[in-house]
């Protein structure tokens, strides 16, 4: 349960913050942008099953892959894309707290 609430929480609580708290004169056009991170989950769709919830996606899905996540890294650096970078990372960010709290069997 605590795994569940942690990772959803993330997914969908930390966008909504940071939009809130980092874009005060675009808040909404930010928290939406914040929550599209979520898209990159369309990757699942490749997957077999496409929903296991003892998988790490970190690694595993093609938009999860480390390459992926150093292109995301890279799109915080310019203003203009640093939105979208943080949003990307923010979702990677809970599937690394899903995988870990996985690794630890909670």
């Amino acid at each position: 349960m605590l795994r569940e609430i942690l990772h959803y929480g993330i997914h969908f609580l930390v966008p909504v913050v940071v939009g809130v708290l980092f874009y005060p004169g675009h808040r909404l056009k930010a928290v939406l942008i914040l929550l599209g991170g979520i898209l990159i989950d369309l990757d699942h769709l490749l997957a077999d099953p496409i929903f296991d919830p003892n998988r790490c996606s970190i690694g595993f899905h093609p938009l999860h892959t480390y390459w992926a996540i150093a292109f995301y890294l890279v799109l915080i650096l310019p203003k203009s894309s640093r939105i979208f970078g943080l949003a990307l990372l923010i979702h990677i960010l809970a599937d690394v707290v899903d995988c870990w709290l996985l690794s630890l069997d909670l």
